[in-house]
């Protein structure tokens, strides 16, 4: 069986009583790979749910995060405050693989709607809190000559700067691997030279530190220019 119908067969053997269920994540893509696992949204009536847990079945890795309807809807708004949206990314985009009376299409189409519409502003005492943040890494890396150190500031400064560029242009954030491709669909070339400079830089090459610096600079004229200097909080 491929892993559409042994997600089915996994909700339908454990969940008889399921609303709905959404089959999401990468192996749904092309960006499927040996290790990707089957990410599992489940609708219930009530307990035992909300759970969330890590099984294999049949040789495949799957996360399960089952929930109510009222669940569903609070962790949909405590994700949107955040501005990172997993499990409305999970409905919107997955497949249904149950839809028992109606509630999948509906939270189908309102994750849609939700991503759409975006995420909450940025309030512009965040955004001055991140500017400062990123201006003083980014003069921690000018002046420091440890290479270990080195490898943190540049871990450290590539995510930092990919949330307030996203953030600056009102897109939303996520988390890891879900960071990459949020900046990369909502602005790859500047996905690109961040990218590429943090490489360049990690591996040591020639001006790669460089290239990196000119990059986050970059993040920060978007987001109003450096902050340092007359920055205060009480």
């Amino acid at each position: 069986m491929d892993h559409v119908e042994i997600a089915g067969e996994l909700v339908r053997d454990r969940f008889p009583e399921a609303r709905a269920a959404f089959l999401a994540g990468s192996v749904l893509t092309h960006r499927r790979t040996p290790t990707s696992d089957l990410d599992i949204v489940v609708l219930l009536t009530g307990p035992p749910a909300p759970f969330r847990e890590s099984l294999v079945h049949e040789g495949w890795p799957v996360e399960l995060f089952v929930q109510t309807e009222a669940d569903w809807r609070l962790f949909a708004e405590r994700e949107t405050a955040d501005r990172k949206s997993p499990l409305l990314a999970m409905c919107a985009d997955g497949m249904l693989l149950i839809d028992a009376d109606g509630l999948g299409a509906v939270l189908q189409a309102e994750s849609r709607e939700r991503l759409a519409a975006g995420p909450p502003p940025v309030s512009a005492t965040e955004l001055e809190d991140r500017r400062y943040a990123l201006t003083d890494t980014l003069d921690d890396l000018r002046g420091c000559t440890d290479l270990l150190e080195q490898a943190y500031l540049l871990a450290d400064l590539l995510q930092r700067a990919s949330e307030l560029a996203l953030l600056a242009g009102g897109h939303w954030l996520g988390g890891g691997k879900w960071l990459s491709r949020r900046l990369a669909a909502a602005d790859p070339g500047l996905h690109r030279r961040l990218t590429a400079g943090a490489a360049a830089a990690m591996s040591q090459r020639a001006d790669g530190t460089g290239h990196f610096t000119e990059a986050v600079k970059e993040v920060l004229e978007l987001a109003g220019g450096p902050l340092w200097a007359g920055y205060s909080r009480r």
